[in-house]
């Protein structure tokens, strides 16, 4: 059983894709899962295997989402709520099952998300030095160039020798460092702004960068992808060398995605405005995973992929498992007092 769920870990980590693997660490009768149960979880909400029933389910699906959001593991305490604090607090996140007659379930969650992306467009030494220090940091380095010598670049773990970015998976963990020195600037940066990069960055003068800025804009792309892109690229060390200058851009991508984790969940770092002085703060946002309460039991149930929802007098309910609901149903004013 154990190396099922192993192989399709390694599907998905080959996939690139992020997915949280949930195990029953411990249970206390009367529970339907038992300690060594495990399931998968991918970060649509898709679980597969078997960690508890129809209450446990989707509070672990909501937990591993979130751990998917911040990239943090958690322990996740499942229990009556008589029994809330009876336990190791730190770094355990308790739920009340009022749904369950009694039972414990502890279940360990550990995220496990595909390595960031670096892409750096060029073939001079500068796109060396990324490649190297991109690699020694746990990046997945790509080096794009249509002048690209693979004997230069032997860490790499692709070599595209073209500009086109649609041969790449390229998404929110996606970093992109054009430094052609004006060999190509114009058509790399017009192809990296029209994708999901969350941070694309240009290695120029600000002479420079703002000819290359009035091009992108005679080509339409537009102006608010053009706000996206940060030049200079990286922190200002008072780099010169290439090693130095590769330090600096791989210390601002490690500030920009730290920012962004130990802001907590919900939240996201984007990529600095136009500029020399480019601020890197992060900015909160709204949390794109909402919730409700279960009148029924009180469990929190998450508005998007929830199953079992009832319009009562005009207002939408949502239910953790169809029992739930069956009850709401029967006497939704019983439930309604409660509130």
């Amino acid at each position: 059983m154990l190396g099922d769920y192993l192989e399709a870990a390694r599907l998905l980590k080959e996939r690139g894709q992020s997915f949280v693997l949930a195990t029953v660490v411990r249970a206390e009768r009367p529970t339907s899962a038992k300690p060594g149960a495990k399931a998968i979880v991918t970060d649509d909400g898709t679980l597969v295997g078997w960690v508890g029933g129809s209450c446990a389910e989707p509070t672990v699906v909501r937990e591993a989402r979130k751990a998917l959001e911040d990239g943090q593991p958690r322990l996740v305490r499942l229990c009556p709520p008589e029994q809330l604090g009876s336990g190791p607090k730190e770094g355990v996140v308790e739920v009340a099952l009022t749904c369950v007659s009694g039972g414990t379930l502890e279940i360990y969650l550990e995220p496990h998300l595909p390595k960031p992306q670096l892409i750096a467009v060029g073939h001079l030494p500068i796109v060396e030095a990324l490649v190297n220090l991109g690699k020694d940091m746990g990046y997945d380095v790509t080096v794009m160039s249509p002048k690209a010598d693979p004997r230069r670049f032997p860490r790499a773990d692709h070599i595209v020798t073209d500009l086109d970015f649609s041969k790449l998976r390229i998404g929110r963990d996606t970093a992109i460092v054009v430094a052609s020195h004006g060999n190509y600037d114009e058509e790399a940066l017009e192809g990296a702004l029209a994708t999901e990069a969350a941070y694309v960055s240009l290695v120029a003068s600000s002479k420079r960068a703002e000819s290359v800025l009035h091009d992108l804009r005679q080509a339409h792309v537009p102006e608010a992808r053009l706000q996206q892109l940060k030049y200079p690229a990286g922190i200002d060390l008072g780099a010169s060398t290439p090693p130095e200058i590769a330090v600096s851009i791989l210390a601002e991508l490690v500030l920009i995605r730290r920012r962004s984790l130990i802001s907590g969940m919900g939240v996201e770092t984007p990529a600095p405005p136009v500029g020399e002085a480019a601020e890197t703060e992060a900015t909160p946002r709204v949390s794109q995973l909402p919730e409700a309460s279960d009148p029924v039991c009180g469990m929190t149930v998450e508005v998007g992929s929830a199953q079992h929802l009832s319009d009562h007098a005009g207002q939408v309910y949502y239910f953790c498992c169809s029992g739930c609901k069956r009850s709401f149903d029967r006497e939704p004013r019983t439930y309604l007092v409660k509130r």
